[in-house]
């Protein structure tokens, strides 16, 4: 992980990075198909730097199915947090609403505001495991398919074998969603170049936490 700070520059390297990242960045804004691609792109680009490529992999339709693989695998995880979240909201919702309509009961009322408040803790933890398991979710996907992105007991295995890549990757990826977000605030312009940027740098993270957790995966 000692060059994982490159991942803020290495896009940068390739002469051609203005127009593959304007691509992708207009592809991404697509709802859906854009962000199959972008996932397949940033496979893509981890593929080339496993190769010792440091330049943006180009669009090439090559790594579609691993982005709709790997779009299919967080599709699933983000749906079980939904159904985990929806059990205990709906019934706050409910408490909450029909102690609007008549005399209230404090225990009631209070029960109803903790489950709201255990919703938005399950929900804040749940999507930052699924942050820090992503470098380990990916790869599984881009070497055994949907399969292997969803045997939780084997991405578990390799967040754990180097507790301090998983963090520090962890971290860095936090970093890159926050600069994809930057966009948003400079307008359809900024949104263009800083999402595809993003993945970029979540490439080089992945790449970079492969090489630091080498030890192969639990059979």
């Amino acid at each position: 992980m000692d060059r994982i700070t490159d991942a803020f520059v290495w896009p940068f390297r390739d002469p051609d990075w203005l127009g593959k990242v304007a691509v992708i960045g207009l592809i991404l804004l697509v709802p859906i198909a854009g962000g199959i691609v972008g996932l397949g792109w940033m496979i893509g680009n981890i593929r080339r730097l496993r190769a010792g490529e440091e330049r943006l992999a180009p669009l090439d339709s090559a790594y579609l199915g691993a982005g709709f693989q790997l779009f299919v695998v967080y599709l699933v995880y983000y749906f079980v947090l939904a159904v985990i979240a929806a059990v205990l909201y709906v019934p706050a919702i409910v408490i909450l609403s029909q102690q609007g309509r008549d005399s209230s009961n404090p225990a009631l009322v209070a029960l109803g505001v903790g489950l709201l408040l255990l919703t938005f803790s399950i929900v804040t933890l749940g999507l930052l495991a699924l942050t820090f398991a992503m470098p380990a979710i990916v790869l599984a996907v881009d070497h055994g398919g949907i399969g292997a992105g969803l045997r939780v007991d084997q991405i578990v295995h390799r967040m754990r074998v180097s507790v301090i890549n998983t963090l520090i990757a962890g971290l860095m990826l936090i970093a890159a969603g926050l600069i994809g977000q930057v966009g948003s605030v400079v307008c359809i312009v900024g949104v263009v170049f800083t999402s595809a940027y993003a993945l970029a740098m979540q490439a080089w993270i992945i790449r970079s936490y492969e090489l630091g957790s080498a030890t192969p995966a639990k059979t």
